[in-house]
């Protein structure tokens, strides 16, 4: 057999055994050039004045090839270890390991290559999509069109020619330092085995549960006012970041074992081939994969907590706006409001118009905190806030000497927690006020231009209001005193209301808002995050989704003997696989459970910050990660159905 044959039916077989290789490598080269021929796209440079996204996709196209060199280069191990006993053959039969490199290498050269020419097509093919899924989720009005860049050809080839270098170098170095023996060992040597669980392994298991746990619980209570410096804050999210970590990778080094022992003592020894093939096997292979499993559990809470919080903010686009502006437009000047009026008018357009007078004083609450004064972080202990009377704002109606605070949000009450009713004290220039706080609620009555730094509005009674107007401190009156809220009649003309607002001179000044060009510019720049952060979490996705196939892939080859044993036992293919299947559901479930919890615990500690909903948006991004991690169950236990009818 010739040189050229052999390399040719080499080719053949690790096509058919290693498919999945070949389809994340071109998978990864697709998605890659698609991404970076968002770059030299002319759809994107038309739309430049809207999006200003340059910077953000090159840099997020540097982390993609991290993602993807880290998944190949491993890959790659995993594969030149399955064909150690090839190599050691080879040297057996008289080849030198300078000749077995180059055959290998003329063999990756054709493999990778052809997956990148693949890949290349795929990625152009699919180019048009990826833009028009980019400018549907930024609201972006423009054409994409099927665009081929020569420029993000030249960079893939670039980059996945410096990764196929660097795992030629892997190979040498692989062949290089094994010798003829080892090589028929390497596959045997890849997990070990330990009948019994050690005490060392029971405490690290208690352990790694306490830490996550611990972990939790610190999360939690991050925003509810316990911690008043950011400095606390800080040490808080290191140690929640390390004990979750640690945690996890003690959890998958003895927690997974020792629950596992336990189930299996309360068994009394009577185990099932289901419990043999599923629990046994995974309380032997959990232990030496702990450092894989705990990287890609911690990159997979990473990357579904990122796209959670991006989505949240994309979800909440339009209800943030609204709180912003506190109405369709929101002005700050009578002449202005008018002018803009007229020209509504002009046009068709009906609306109605409220104005509130608005007066900046500093209030004593140090009465109805739920903590210490100490974390508003004021010089005086007092905090200033815009006060407006009831007799303007729809639905308030107060009794003298009550205040009521409105405008009161998630992310206030993450820091500042105050109580249902209390004491307050209003300073005013000269006098101080004794008013009885009966609550809060969450409706904003004016825009965020009169808010210090989000705090809720304080609205009197008119009688306490003109009391306050006659001995407020100038020097408090920073802003504009009047809030100017304009509402259309309908709602369907806001578009053209927008472009009106838009084109008036004071459009682009402090204290003016057009709610629908706050919702724009609001999914504008989430829309891109989440863009991003979901190319990236796909990318991740499948790359790890692959490591733990291969992985699997690696496990049926070697557990096959014992395959063979219980079919000549008696046991059917039946009876096998359904022990398969609760190996898989192990083996993919427990990363993407314990995955599931960490992103869960960290988005629901501080998603107040970037949104107004969260379940929603959070299930929708978790349910689309589960389903598309368990394709890669399903995979598995095709492949292990293979390798089942093939062990008798």
């Amino acid at each position: 057999m010739s040189i050229n044959q052999l390399i040719f039916r080499n080719l053949k077989k690790n096509l058919k055994n290693y498919y999945l290789y070949v389809f994340a490598l071109v998978f990864s080269v697709a998605l890659y050039f698609a991404f970076v021929t968002l770059q030299y796209d002319p759809a994107l440079d038309a739309a430049k004045g809207s999006i200003k996204g340059a910077a953000a996709i090159r840099t997020a196209s540097i982390l993609l090839v991290a993602i993807v060199s880290i998944f190949l280069l491993y890959a790659n191990t995993l594969f030149i270890k399955r064909r150690s006993q090839e190599i050691g053959l080879f040297q057996l039969i008289g080849m030198t390991k300078n000749r077995i490199f180059r055959i290998l290498s003329v063999e990756n050269l054709i493999i990778y290559f052809a997956s990148l020419l693949i890949g290349v097509f795929i990625g152009f093919s699919f180019s048009k999509l990826i833009t028009m899924i980019l400018f549907k989720v930024t609201g972006v009005e423009a054409v994409a069109a099927l665009h081929f860049s020569k420029e993000a050809l030249i960079q893939t080839v670039i980059i996945f020619g410096a990764i196929y270098l660097l795992i030629m170098l892997m190979n040498y170095l692989f062949i290089r330092r094994q010798s003829i023996l080892s090589l028929f060992r390497v596959v045997s040597q890849t997990e070990g085995k330990v009948k019994e669980i050690s005490v060392m392994e029971i405490i690290m298991g208690i352990l790694g549960i306490g830490l996550i746990g611990t972990g939790y619980f610190v999360s939690s209570k991050l925003f509810d006012g316990d911690l008043i410096s950011m400095a606390q804050l800080f040490m808080a999210m290191i140690f929640i970041l390390a004990s979750v970590i640690l945690g996890t990778y003690f959890f998958y080094k003895g927690s997974v074992r020792f629950v596992a022992n336990l189930i299996r003592k309360n068994k009394n020894g009577y185990m099932n081939v289901n419990d043999v093939l599923s629990l046994s096997s995974i309380m032997f292979r959990m232990k030496s994969n702990a450092l894989l499993l705990t990287i890609i559990t911690t990159v997979s809470a990473l990357a579904i907590g990122l796209l959670s919080l991006s989505y949240i903010s994309y979800y909440s686009a339009e209800k943030n706006a609204e709180d912003m502006a506190a109405a369709d437009f929101a002005l700050i000047d009578n002449a202005h409001a008018d002018a803009f009026g007229e020209k509504l008018s002009e046009n068709g357009i009906e609306y109605k118009q409220r104005n509130i007078q608005v007066l900046e004083a500093k209030i004593d609450v140090e009465k109805v905190l739920e903590q210490d004064i100490s974390t508003l972080n004021t010089d005086d202990g007092l905090m200033g806030v815009p006060i407006v009377k009831d007799t303007e704002v729809d639905g308030v109606e107060l009794a003298d000497g009550q205040m009521l605070f409105t405008g009161y949000s998630d992310a206030l009450q993450g820091i500042i927690s105050f109580k249902d009713s209390g004491e307050v004290v209003i300073h005013g220039l000269n006098e101080e006020y004794d008013l009885n706080f009966i609550g809060m609620t969450t409706e904003h009555v004016i825009s965020n231009y009169f808010s210090s730094g989000g705090l809720p509005t304080a609205i009197v009674d008119e009688k306490d209001f003109q009391h306050l107007q006659n001995d407020f401190d100038p020097e408090l009156q920073n802003k504009s005193t009047i809030y100017i809220g304009i509402d259309l009649d309908d709602e369907e003309k806001g578009e053209s209301a927008n472009s009106i607002f838009q084109n008036m001179p004071f459009s682009e000044e402090f204290g003016y808002y057009s709610v629908y060009q706050l919702s724009k510019d609001l999914k504008l720049s989430m829309g891109l995050t989440m863009f991003i952060v979901g190319f990236l979490g796909l990318a991740f996705l499948v790359t790890s989704g692959c490591i733990l196939y291969f992985k699997q892939m690696g496990e049926s080859e070697e557990e096959k003997p014992n395959y063979t044993i219980l079919r000549k036992l008696g046991f059917t293919r039946k009876d096998l696989l359904r022990g398969i299947q609760g190996k898989q559901m192990f083996s993919f479930g427990i990363p993407l459970v314990v995955g599931l919890s960490h992103s869960y615990f960290a988005v629901k500690s501080g998603w107040f910050f970037f949104g107004t909903e969260l379940w929603t948006p959070m299930f929708i991004v978790m349910g689309l990660y589960t389903i598309l991690y368990s394709l890669f169950a399903v995979l598995s236990v095709l492949y292990y159905k293979k390798v089942i009818k093939e062990a008798l």
